[in-house]
C-alpha cells in the first residue's frame, strides 16, 4: 500500500470514528436531572406507599446491579430486592422516606454521580443515612447501576 493509500485508510477510518461519536445523542443536563429527579420522586412514593417493587422499578435489573450496605457488596437486582423485602417486612418497617439531593455531577452523556441523604421517619424512630448513587441512561430511561448507602 503506497503512501496516499494508507494516508487516505487512516483520513476515512479516523472521519468514520469522529462521525460514530457525534451520533450519540446529547441529552441536555436539566432534562436528565429533572428525569433522575422524577424517578427519585417515584421511589419516595413507592416506599411510603410500602410498595417496595415498584420502588425497585428505579434500579437496573441486572446481575451487574451492585448495592453496599451495612451487610456489605451485593450484586443482582434481585439480591437487592431480596434484602429490602427482609430488612423492611411491612409498611410500619419501611415508614415514610424522603431523599435529599446534596451534589449531582455529570460523569458522561449517560451517568451521573449522585451524594444524598436519605430519611425515613417511622412511628418508633427517624432513622437518617447518606447515600452515594450512579445513575445510567440505558434503554431510554435513568435507572440506578450502583448505590452505596450507609446509615
Amino acid at each position: 500500500m503506497n503512501f496516499r493509500m494508507r494516508r487516505f485508510t487512516i483520513l476515512l477510518a479516523v472521519t468514520m470514528i469522529m462521525v460514530s461519536c457525534g451520533t450519540t445523542k446529547q441529552i441536555p443536563n436539566n432534562k436528565a436531572e429533572a428525569d433522575i429527579k422524577s424517578v427519585m420522586k417515584m421511589q419516595e412514593t413507592a416506599w411510603s406507599d410500602g410498595d417496595v417493587h415498584q420502588f425497585m422499578e428505579g434500579y437496573w435489573k441486572s446481575e451487574n446491579l451492585s448495592f453496599v450496605g451495612k451487610s456489605g457488596i451485593n450484586k443482582r437486582w434481585e439480591t437487592t430486592l431480596n434484602n429490602y423485602i427482609k430488612g423492611y417486612p411491612d409498611k410500619a418497617a419501611m415508614g415514610t422516606l424522603t431523599f435529599d439531593i446534596l451534589e449531582m455531577n455529570r460523569i458522561s452523556n449517560e451517568a451521573y454521580h449522585m451524594i444524598g441523604r436519605y430519611t425515613l421517619v417511622r412511628d418508633i424512630d427517624k432513622p437518617t443515612g447518606l447515600f452515594t448513587l450512579i445513575w445510567k441512561y440505558i434503554d431510554g430511561q435513568w435507572l440506578i447501576v450502583s448505590d452505596h448507602t450507609s446509615g
